[in-house]
């Protein structure tokens, strides 16, 4: 009996670990995606593109990095995003994360969150 307390603790221990996991990684994946999006999308708007393009350009580097814009606004030079990424389990839902890029001190994109 004790055998099977011990097995049982260490698959529900194994278990758990997979679920941060893949929860960390989600939120990695998130914050790159994000931060790549928003980059892109100011450069298109230093490029002088409109800002609906520079959304779409958010959004297919966002789409490369298997996440999606949940939010994109660009207003001048500089871009807010929010982007989603699906976690690899059901039940973990999504993970999101905030990207800011815009022209920095020296004239070139920077980028925060």
């Amino acid at each position: 009996m004790a055998v099977l307390g011990v097995i049982a603790a260490v698959l529900i221990l194994t278990i758990s670990g997979l679920f941060l996991a893949s929860a960390v990684l989600a939120s990695h994946r998130a914050r790159a995606a994000a931060d790549l999006a928003a980059l892109a999308s100011a450069g298109a708007l230093m490029r002088g593109q409109p800002p609906a393009t520079a959304c779409q350009s958010a959004a297919q580097v966002a789409a490369a990095n298997h996440g999606r814009v949940q939010g994109c606004v660009a207003v001048g030079t500089e871009v807010r995003v929010i982007i989603a990424v699906l976690t690899g389990m059901k039940g973990l839902g999504i993970a999101t994360a905030r990207s800011r890029a815009g022209p920095g001190p020296s004239g070139g994109p920077s980028v925060s969150r």
